[in-house]
């Protein structure tokens, strides 16, 4: 057999490659994993005359989008923690205390597979994962067919106990480090500065370094962790008083204070950084740290706007995330996209479409250390794409592709999402799972909160 009959192409009104500029009447040639070239129609199908050819039309082909910060896991809680979101110490408790008490390792694989569908739905190819059970959000990354790192989270704000918890997480990891794959790696995260103690981070550290894992923090998101953190005193100051644990308060903002402790070692992942100055995002960037943008879930409970023009001016690597569903309700990285840019202009910073949607692939491939394989239609980088419609109003009608994917556009117009040349999502249904058999466990799995 001719090996030019294994080349796939797939053509479109539009191909924005994300590393150059939008191409009008465009294609894509796959063969096998990768991407073998990027051009124009009349330019690429005369390349392979024996190719198998898909034409979208009036759609756009674009590189897969990076969600940088999600935790699939809570995916039955969507909706479930809405009445205490008012309050975010309350809303981490009933979280904490019903994920604990109610939901299984099995469950958490329900609602991770719910989640992981869902962001196959949503063109979503890459997903940087923070779980309790790391292993469960593992598998179900592979069942659906995505990509992404998986961070096994770690909690302690005792210090007498981080030998115990850091035992734990290397045993966590090797378990992990049994079922990943090229595809879906291992990480950890150290939960937050109000969570972890200073010896435990710096146990965590040191065990990332060590294994050269990638690591992920939940840093500078509220007023709540600022003011503990620079004063000792909120709701973190009471829970520490309640449960009988020491702090020492560094009178620092979170990101001197991660820094001081050694805990930017291993320039992790930061999400959401709200509440940081000019001094804070110089250290980030210093540290070759970076950012996890959820414009969404840090408005819904009221933390604030990211400075995101700040963070594009450093230049910081930036990603967008959803956040939970418990947080945000949904995983939609165009609707994220489209937030990012409107909340940064009525802050008075205009941010163009054009940028977010670079952060939404290759600045989320970027976050993750993942830019020579994905984040953009290149030659030789993985074939993980998506295909947004056009012909629906909206978008139509369309005078700028990448307005109209931003500003016109949502998940629901997702027909294809591809990873290394293979479909996971196709004309509205999931294709390497049954997903009428993992949404009937996660109703389950979410009607046992509800009891």
């Amino acid at each position: 057999m001719n090996a030019e009959s294994t080349v796939k192409i797939l053509c479109a009104d539009w191909v924005l490659p994300i590393s150059s500029a939008p191409l009008k009447s465009g294609a894509v040639a796959v063969k096998a994993d990768k991407i073998i070239a990027v051009g124009g129609r009349r330019e690429i199908l005369p390349l392979y005359p024996e190719a198998g050819i898909e034409d979208f039309g009036a759609a756009a082909i674009f590189p897969g989008f990076v969600n940088a910060h999600t935790h699939l896991e809570l995916t039955a809680m969507r909706g479930f923690l809405d009445d205490v979101e008012h309050d975010f110490f309350s809303w981490l408790k009933k979280l904490t205390l019903a994920r604990a008490e109610k939901m299984t390792a099995e469950d958490l694989r329900f609602s991770a597979m719910g989640g992981a569908i869902e962001a196959a739905r949503a063109g979503i190819t890459c997903l940087a994962d923070i779980a309790t059970q790391a292993r469960e959000s593992i598998t179900a990354i592979q069942t659906v067919g995505l990509r992404g790192i998986v961070f096994q989270e770690i909690t302690g704000p005792d210090e007498n106990q981080a030998e115990q918890r850091i035992a734990r997480l290397r045993e966590q990891v090797r378990s992990c480090r049994e079922i990943e794959s090229r595809s879906v790696k291992v990480g950890i995260s150290p939960h937050a500065p109000y969570s972890v103690s200073p010896k435990l981070f710096q146990l965590a550290t040191d065990f990332a370094l060590s294994e050269n894992l990638p690591v992920s923090i939940h840093a500078a998101e509220s007023l709540n962790e600022e003011e503990f953190l620079l004063r000792g005193t909120g709701l973190f100051s009471g829970f520490y008083e309640s449960q009988g644990i020491k702090w020492n308060t560094p009178g620092v903002s979170p990101i001197k204070y991660l820094k001081s402790i050694g805990a930017l070692r291993t320039a992790p992942l930061l999400a959401h950084c709200v509440r940081v100055s000019d001094e804070d995002l110089e250290i980030v960037a210093e540290t070759d740290s970076r950012i996890a943008h959820c414009p969404k879930s840090n408005a819904k409970f009221a933390h604030g706007i990211a400075p995101l023009q700040k963070f594009l001016e450093k230049p910081i690597k930036t990603g967008l995330g959803s956040d939970s569903v418990a947080s945000n309700n949904v995983a939609d990285i165009l609707e994220e996209a489209r937030f990012a840019a409107l909340l940064s202009r009525a802050n008075g910073n205009f941010v163009s479409a054009e940028a977010v949607l670079h952060l939404a692939t290759l600045g989320g491939a970027r976050a993750l250390g993942m830019e020579n394989e994905i984040g953009s239609l290149e030659p030789e980088k993985q074939a993980d794409l998506t295909v947004v419609k056009f012909d629906r109003v909206p978008p139509e009608p369309v005078h700028s592709p990448v307005a109209a994917l931003v500003f016109s556009s949502s998940s629901r117009d997702v027909v294809l999402t591809m990873i290394a040349g293979l479909p996971v999502f196709k004309n509205g249904k999931i294709i390497q799972t049954d997903e009428q058999n993992w949404r009937e466990k996660l109703k389950e799995t979410a009607q046992k909160l509800s009891a």
